[in-house]
Order: C-alpha cells, then sequence, then structure tokens
C-alpha cells in the first residue's frame, strides 16, 4: 500500500507548476484591476476572472504541496479548471452579450495564447502519470 503519491513538482511537473505560478499572478492582477477599478461594466466577466485566478494559485500550492490530500486537491482544482473553461469558453462565444469583457477563460483562453485551455490537460495527464506511477510495485529484483 502507497501512503504517499510520488512529488508533483518533480520532472515535467516543475513546468506546470512555473507555467501555474505565472498565470496565477497574471490572472490575479488582471481581476484585482478589473475589480478596483471597473467592476460595474462587467460583474460577471471579471468576477470569473478572479475565481479562474483563485483556483491557479490553489493548483499552484496543491502542486508544490506533498501528501495524498494535496494530490487531491491538485486534481479537484486542475479538474474544476478545465471545466471552467470549457463552459465560460463556450458560453462566451455562444452568448457574447453576457461577457462585454473577456475573463482569463473567454474564448477558451484566447487572450492567454490558449494556456488555460491546454494547461489543465497536461496538468491532469501528469497527475495521472504521477498517480501510476505510484501505484506501480517496484519491479526492482531481490538479491539475495
Amino acid at each position: 500500500m502507497i501512503d504517499e503519491p510520488r512529488p508533483t513538482s518533480a520532472g515535467i511537473g516543475r513546468v506546470l507548476i512555473a507555467v501555474y505560478a505565472i498565470l496565477a499572478l497574471a490572472a490575479l492582477g488582471r481581476s484585482a484591476y478589473q475589480i478596483a477599478t471597473k467592476f460595474d461594466e462587467a460583474p460577471l466577466a471579471y468576477a470569473l476572472s478572479a475565481l479562474a485566478a483563485l483556483v491557479y494559485v490553489l493548483a499552484t500550492v496543491a502542486l508544490i504541496a506533498r501528501g495524498r490530500a494535496w494530490f487531491r486537491v491538485a486534481v479537484i482544482a486542475i479538474a474544476f479548471e478545465l471545466v471552467g473553461v470549457l463552459a465560460v469558453g463556450a458560453v462566451s462565444l455562444l452568448q457574447p452579450e453576457l461577457f462585454p469583457a473577456d475573463t482569463v477563460w473567454s474564448a477558451f483562453g484566447r487572450g492567454y495564447l490558449f494556456i488555460p485551455l491546454v494547461l489543465p490537460v497536461l496538468g491532469l495527464l501528469w497527475l495521472r502519470r504521477v498517480a501510476r506511477a505510484t501505484s506501480t510495485p517496484n519491479t526492482a529484483a531481490v538479491t539475495t
């Protein structure tokens, strides 16, 4: 029985953490400015950008932290992110009047070079790989 998943911050996980951290800072800065200066113009869009920023912060922390609980938090945060970018992306294209201003997830993250669309897919694939590596028993030969 495995007590703790392999650290998610090893290997390509470091790159994912760096991208999540950069996206978290960008989304936090953008949403904080928008909420502070023009929230009344597009409250839904700016609130969704703030939510996206918080999800990116949580995902970054969860990917850095160790332990089974943080691993689960990372999976949940990144899955939520994927659902969010797909839902907001679709609605922003189908009902643009609901979004007089862009969110981080509008048009599937077009304003952020589609990184918000690709990143959760890569993140979930990485977490799956970590989970599989953790659950695979050590097959090293036993020497006598």
